[in-house]
C-alpha cells in the first residue's frame, strides 16, 4: 500500500477518535464510519437539464400545486421554455428539490390482514384487441381480484365494468380459490357503491342482496386512496405488462382461459418479491382451508330498477308488460327483475309477484284490474258464461251456445249485451225468454231483446177452442185449411155460399 494511502487512512481513523495504544476493539461502526470518509465518492455536477428545472422553479412549483403530473408537465415547460426536459430529469427534480413545497410522500407500511380473510379487487384496463366475433377492435378490461396475504391473484377479462360482469368475475374467482373470502374490499365501482362514504357507503341493492346470498361483507376502499387497497393495485400494471402485452386474442373465451392458465402456472408460481414465497404456495399452505364453503350452484343475477305506474294499471320492465293493483296508479314502484321473476315493491312492502316473460310478451293478473273490465281486458269469455250461469240454467245454456262464436270480439259482445239484459228486465223473464229461444234453435241476442222488450215472456196466452164442422158442408179437397175459408150461414143463397 501506498504510504500516502496508509496515511489517509491513519489520520481519518485518529479524527474518529482512535488512538494508536489504546487496547479498545475496533467496531464495524468505526469501520464503516472510516470508510464514509476516505471514499465519500464524486459529487455530480447538475447537468445542464436540471439548471434548466432550477431556473423556472416557480412555474413547476406551480404545477406541482395544481396537481399536474410529469408528463403534462414536460409538455407544459416546453411550451414556456422551448426545452423538451427528459421526464425522468423532471421527475428527479421535483421529488429532490421540491419535497419541502408538495406533500410528503412518506408512508406507513400497514401490516398484511390475517390469511384467508380479505380479497381486494379491482379494474385494469387492459388494452385493445380485435374481436373476431364482432369483427371490431375493443377495449378488454380485467377484474383483479389479490388475496393480500399470499398475493395469490386472479384475473377475469371483461369488456364492460357492469355489474354482471362483477358478479360473473367473483363467482369465477370464488371457483378459482375453492372458497369465497368473508371480506370483499372492492374500489368504489358504480355496480358495487351506490354512494361512496368514507364511514358509511351506499351499496347497490343488487350488489348487497348478492353478498348475502354467498356470505361475505363488503368494505370498500375510500375514493381516490389507492393505498387503501396497495396489493391489488400492484398486480394491475404486472398483470397488463406480464399478461397482455404481446398477446393476440380473436375471442374474450380465449383471452380467460390464458388468464386463468397465467395465474395458476406464472403469477402463482414465481417468487414475489415482498414475501419472498410463491403465492400459490402461500395460499394452498395458509388460506384455502379458512375461506367459506364454495357456491353449489350459479348465481342469478337481480336486477333493481324503479318504475311508474300507468293509467293501464301496469308497468313494464325488461320490456315486458306486467299488472299492479289498482290502488296504486301513478305511484312510482320498485322493481326487482332477475331470469325467472319480477317482482314489485311500493318502498319495502311487497306487492305482486309475475313470472317473467319474453320481450314484448304481458302478465295481467285479472285481480288486478277495475271490477267488470277483466273479461274484456283478458277476452276471458268463460268468465262471462259463468256469470249468465248464475241467472238461470237457460240463460247460462244460452250464453254458452253465444261462447261458440269464433268472432272473439263480436262474441265478447254478445255476452255483455245478454248479461245487461238481465240487470234491465230481471233474471227470470230473461231466463223465460232464453228458454223459448232455445225450443226454437234461435240463437240471437237481437231476438231476446225484441222479446223482452214486446213483453212476451211472461204473458198468458189464451187457448183458443177447437174448430166445430157444420153437418152440411161437405168437405173440399185443398191445399189450405178448411178452417180458413168462410162458413155458410142460413139465408145464404147458393151464389153467396
Amino acid at each position: 500500500m501506498d504510504r500516502k494511502t496508509a496515511r489517509r487512512y491513519i489520520e481519518a481513523a485518529q479524527a474518529l477518535g482512535l488512538e494508536r495504544d489504546s487496547s479498545a476493539e475496533i467496531s464495524d461502526e468505526l469501520i464503516a464510519s472510516l470508510v464514509d470518509a476516505i471514499r465519500p465518492g464524486p459529487a455530480s455536477e447538475a447537468g445542464t437539464m436540471r439548471q434548466h428545472c432550477r431556473e423556472h422553479r416557480a412555474l413547476i412549483e406551480g404545477w406541482v400545486a395544481d396537481g399536474c403530473r410529469g408528463p403534462k408537465m414536460v409538455r407544459l415547460l416546453a411550451r414556456h421554455s422551448g426545452k423538451v426536459v427528459p421526464l425522468r430529469t423532471l421527475q428527479r427534480f421535483v421529488a429532490e428539490e421540491l419535497a419541502s413545497s408538495r406533500r410528503s410522500s412518506s408512508t406507513v407500511r400497514v401490516t398484511d390482514p390475517p390469511p384467508g380473510r380479505v380479497l381486494e379487487v379491482d379494474f385494469a384496463e387492459l388494452g385493445l384487441f380485435d374481436d373476431l366475433e364482432s369483427g371490431r377492435r375493443r377495449k378488454l378490461h380485467a377484474l383483479v381480484c389479490t388475496a393480500p396475504y399470499s398475493r395469490h391473484t386472479f384475473l377475469w377479462p371483461c369488456l364492460s365494468q357492469s355489474q354482471d360482469e362483477v358478479v360473473a368475475g367473483l363467482e369465477a374467482a370464488w371457483d378459482f380459490f375453492g372458497g369465497v373470502f368473508p371480506v370483499l374490499l372492492p374500489d368504489n365501482l358504480k355496480a358495487v357503491v351506490e354512494r361512496a362514504d368514507p364511514v358509511s357507503p351506499r351499496f347497490t341493492p343488487s350488489f348487497m342482496e348478492y353478498a348475502q346470498v354467498r356470505g361475505f361483507v363488503i368494505d370498500p376502499a375510500r375514493v381516490r386512496k389507492p393505498r387503501d387497497k396497495a396489493r391489488v393495485e400492484r398486480m394491475v400494471r404486472y398483470a397488463r405488462d406480464d399478461f397482455f402485452r404481446g398477446e393476440r386474442f380473436g375471442r374474450l373465451s380465449e383471452a380467460r382461459e390464458a388468464a386463468r392458465r397465467w395465474c395458476a402456472e406464472v403469477a402463482g408460481t414465481r417468487t414475489h418479491g415482498t414475501t419472498r414465497r410463491q403465492p400459490l404456495r402461500a395460499f394452498v399452505e395458509d388460506e384455502r382451508s379458512l375461506l367459506l364453503a364454495p357456491p353449489a350452484e350459479p348465481y342469478d343475477v337481480a336486477r333493481w330498477t324503479t318504475v311508474r305506474v300507468g293509467r293501464d294499471h301496469c308497468v313494464v320492465v325488461a320490456r315486458g308488460i306486467y299488472s299492479v293493483p289498482q290502488d296504486h296508479r301513478g305511484q312510482e314502484l320498485r322493481v326487482r327483475v332477475d331470469r325467472s321473476t319480477v317482482k314489485l315493491y311500493r318502498g319495502a312492502a311487497f306487492l305482486k309477484a309475475h313470472p317473467r316473460v319474453a320481450d314484448g310478451q304481458s302478465s295481467i293478473d285479472p285481480q288486478d284490474l277495475p271490477a267488470g273490465t277483466a273479461e274484456l281486458a283478458t277476452r276471458d269469455a268463460s268468465a262471462l258464461v259463468r256469470k249468465a250461469e248464475v241467472m238461470g240454467a237457460s240463460v247460462g245454456e244460452y250464453a254458452r251456445r253465444l261462447g261458440e262464436d269464433p268472432l272473439p270480439w263480436l262474441r265478447m259482445r254478445r255476452l255483455y249485451r245478454l248479461l245487461s239484459l238481465g240487470k234491465r228486465y230481471g233474471q227470470s223473464l230473461l231466463d223465460e225468454a232464453c228458454e223459448q229461444a232455445l225450443a226454437l234453435d234461435v240463437v240471437d241476442v237481437a231476438r231476446i231483446d225484441k222479446m223482452l222488450q214486446r213483453g212476451l215472456p211472461g204473458r198468458t196466452r189464451p187457448v183458443p177452442p177447437p174448430p166445430t164442422r157444420p153437418d152440411n158442408v161437405v168437405p173440399l179437397r185443398f191445399i189450405r185449411e178448411a178452417t180458413t175459408y168462410r162458413t155458410p150461414r142460413p139465408g145464404d143463397d147458393d151464389a153467396t155460399a
